[in-house]
């Protein structure tokens, strides 16, 4: 049985706790009534196993199974180093 994960790509926020960072996730969908597309943004709590990204970095996140309270994503990969 094969499982498609969610995986998103984002900024991240914060990185002040211990393995754990915040991404923000940008979106942007088309609004039904004024068909204007509307900038929507998530954040997201993630497992940083080795506290390897840091605040600006862009970073791709992968669905995983529930690790605490709000932590249901993993750091896949740093697409790329804040300047």
């Amino acid at each position: 049985m094969k499982v498609n994960k969610k995986n998103y790509t984002g900024q991240v926020v914060s990185d002040k706790m211990e393995k754990t960072i915040v991404v923000a996730i940008t979106t942007k969908t088309l609004h039904r009534l004024y068909k204007k597309y509307v900038t929507r943004t998530k954040k997201v709590k993630a497992h940083d196993e080795r506290n390897e990204a840091h605040m600006g970095d862009t970073v791709r996140v992968v669905e995983c199974r529930p690790l605490s309270k709000e932590k249901r994503w993993r750091l896949a990969e740093i697409v790329e180093r804040a300047k």
